[in-house]
Parts: structure tokens; C-alpha cells; sequence
């Protein structure tokens, strides 16, 4: 039994340190860096105005061709200095014919469909800016996103840039919304600590930019670009910053099996990316980084969902030999599990109905990302995920 308590403890302090206590650990180890340095904020340089590219790769994104380009000729920076490039590559929706009547935009076509990732590294051969900026078709910036991006990398440490990824929060929200909002809220903390201790531990596809030099071509069955190609950066001994109010804002999944197979996707490409960022589990050689990289995603894409399940069995074998109805500390912990998990349960009760009561699906949504976790796992180990998104649907 003594070696079942240890387990059991094991458990529970990876799973969180995983969620709560890296967070609560870094906040303090920024606050004491912010004591030592006299709260000097990160330097930025509102006079380099490079110019830049914006790099979109689209497939069958007619729809949002227009709003996008609206979007874009908006933003605050200097229209000659702003680049657009679309790579449509597969499309045949006529999403090429549309973006040819903007004469302030080039498209780069071919008709095979291999993957975003092979369309970004045709592109960027096409690429002629010192800073190339990342965005999603169905995405819209802040106007002064590119701006704030681009003042960033006049610090010559800055390799990547990564922006915010906000959803659009509806008063009433089914739960993917309110649990993809609440998730991304948290997220945006972390990113924000992160980069000020060191550096964000891999950009959001949504919005993220790099020195254009820096780019290498990666590899085509790649899932996570922006993941690896961020953190290659990073690798190189540059650091990947963030600003939050660099923004694209979408629309949340328009349920949780549209987020779950988001995830899955993601999920897959969690451990695709472990295995080739290997060398990074080095915290000899990348100190800092190495200690956010494990922290921030390698235990939440690994061992911290397998601890999440094998404490119930854990638990329950404790439970029962203190006395599973009594109010001993096992069986208290154990009756708390099986609320949480009636709570996720209730979450997918409501889970397409609207509510004003946003947390009711924290736990759902805490749920839906650990099983996307082990359903990714999964599908990376068969290798069955192709490298083609299939994108899922978005609220309307």
C-alpha cells in the first residue's frame, strides 16, 4: 500500500504541475526576474518598419477571401511595405480566381493538394522580405497586429514572433466555445510569462511571424508547422516573443466533436513533434528553454494524460481499503474525481445548448483535451493521419 500512496502522489503532482503549478512557478520566477532587472520590460523598437510578407496558405477558402482581404488592406502599416501572398495549392473552388482580382495581392497556384506544409515551403522561395508573417485564411488580424509584431524583431535576439489566438465569445457560448475561450485565456497568460522569462515555447498557426532567413524547409508529413518551424527557430539560439494584443480572432468550433477532432489532429502532431524536437529534452544544451519546452507541452502531450487515468484505478484501490464511504483522505479524494468527471459529464449533456454558465464546461473541455491526447496518440503510433487538413467546422 505504501508503494501505491507513492504512486498515487507521483500522479497527482505531475498532473499539477502540468496544469497549476507550472504557471503559479513561472509567475514567480518572472516576478523575481522583474525584481532583479527593475521591472524593465521586454525592449521593442516602434521605429523599424521593415518591409514584410504576409503568407497565407489557403485551400477551398472562397468563402473567406473577401473578409480577409478587407481585413488585411485595413491594417495598420504602410501599404508598400505590406507584402500579400497567397499559396492556394489543391484549391478548386475557384479560391485563385478570386484572389487574382485584388491587384495589391499574389497568388502562387499549382493544382496538386500536398499539404500546408509543402505549399509553405514552395512559397517561401517566393519570399523576399526580411520578416514573413504567418496567417490563417479564416482568421482576422487587430489593426495594429503586423505593427506590433514587426517592433519586436528589431530586437536582434527576437527570432519568432507569435501572436494571439482569440476566439469569439458570444454571450452565450455551446460548450467548445466557452472551453476553447476559457483554455485560450489561460494560455495567453503562460505565453506571456514564458516570453518574459525566456522565451513562448512554439507559435500559434494563427498568426506568427519570422526572420525570413531563418526559415527551413520542413519536413512534408509534417502536422504542426507552426510548431516546429518556430521552435527550430528558437533552437538556433534566438527566442520566440509574444504579444497579446498581435491578435487573429476566429470563431470557435461549432461543437465539441468538431473541436475533438481538431485537438486529435493536434494531439498527433504533439508527439510527431516530441519525437523530432528530441534533441530539445536536452536542458544541458538549452537550459531555459528546454525547462519550458518539458514543462509547457512535452508532459501535456505525454505522460500527464496517462497519469490522469491510471489515478482512478490508483485511487479507488486506496479508497476502498481506507473505507470508500468513510471520510478518510483517499476516499475524499476519490469522491472529488468522480465529481469532476460527473461534471464533464453534465458539460456533455449541455454541450450544444447555449448557457450563460462558462465554467460548467472547464472540466468537460480539461476532459475532451486529455482523451484527444491518448485518440492522437493513437493515430500517430498507426499512422493515419494525413498530412492534408481536414478542417473543422466553425461556429456561426
Amino acid at each position: 500500500m505504501i508503494f501505491l500512496q507513492i504512486i498515487f502522489w507521483v500522479f497527482v503532482f505531475i498532473i499539477f504541475y502540468t496544469y497549476i503549478g507550472y504557471g503559479i512557478l513561472l509567475y514567480l520566477l518572472v516576478k523575481i526576474k522583474r525584481m532583479i532587472r527593475g521591472g524593465k520590460p521586454v525592449p521593442v523598437n516602434d521605429d523599424y518598419e521593415p518591409e514584410v510578407t504576409l503568407f497565407i496558405a489557403a485551400y477551398n477558402e472562397k468563402d473567406y477571401v473577401a473578409a480577409k482581404m478587407k481585413n488585411t488592406l485595413s491594417l495598420d502599416y504602410p501599404k508598400e511595405k505590406l507584402h500579400i501572398m497567397w499559396v492556394t495549392d489543391g484549391s478548386d473552388d475557384g479560391t485563385p480566381d478570386l484572389i487574382r482580382q485584388y491587384e495589391n495581392a499574389v497568388v502562387h497556384h499549382l493544382p496538386e493538394r500536398n499539404g500546408k506544409i509543402s505549399a509553405m515551403n514552395r512559397g517561401m522561395q517566393f519570399v523576399k522580405t526580411p520578416v514573413v508573417i504567418f496567417s490563417d485564411a479564416n482568421t482576422m488580424l487587430g489593426h495594429e497586429s503586423i505593427r506590433r509584431i514587426v517592433r519586436l524583431f528589431g530586437n536582434e535576439k527576437v527570432g519568432c514572433v507569435s501572436g494571439e489566438k482569440r476566439i469569439f465569445n458570444k454571450e452565450a457560448d455551446t460548450a467548445s466555445g466557452a472551453g476553447e475561450g476559457l483554455y485560450w485565456k489561460y494560455e495567453s497568460a503562460l505565453k506571456k510569462w514564458d516570453a518574459e522569462l525566456y522565451s513562448v515555447v512554439g507559435a500559434a498557426g494563427e498568426l506568427f511571424a519570422i526572420r525570413t532567413h531563418l526559415y527551413r524547409e520542413v519536413e512534408k508529413d509534417t502536422l504542426l508547422d507552426d510548431f516546429i518551424v518556430s521552435l527550430r527557430v528558437a533552437q538556433e539560439g534566438y527566442t520566440i516573443q509574444y504579444d497579446p494584443e498581435a491578435y487573429a480572432i476566429e470563431s470557435a468550433s461549432a461543437n465539441v466533436k468538431e473541436e475533438l477532432k481538431r485537438k486529435v489532429r493536434i494531439s498527433a502532431g504533439g508527439i510527431q513533434s516530441v519525437v523530432r524536437l528530441r534533441s530539445l529534452l536536452n536542458i544541458f544544451k538549452y537550459g531555459t528553454l528546454s525547462f519550458q519546452y518539458i514543462s509547457h507541452r512535452v508532459m501535456r502531450w505525454t505522460i500527464t494524460p496517462l497519469c490522469l487515468m491510471l489515478l482512478i484505478p490508483v485511487g479507488f484501490i486506496l479508497a476502498w481499503q481506507e473505507g470508500i464511504f468513510g471520510w478518510g483522505l483517499y476516499s475524499i479524494l476519490f469522491w472529488l474525481q468522480v465529481l469532476f468527471y460527473i461534471s464533464a459529464l453534465t458539460g456533455w449533456f449541455f454541450e450544444n445548448r447555449s448557457t450563460r454558465i462558462k465554467a460548467l464546461f472547464i472540466s468537460y473541455y480539461f476532459m475532451i483535451m486529455n482523451l484527444s491526447v491518448v485518440l492522437g496518440f493513437i493515430r500517430y503510433m498507426k499512422k493515419s493521419q494525413s498530412v492534408n487538413w481536414e478542417r473543422a467546422k466553425r461556429a456561426s
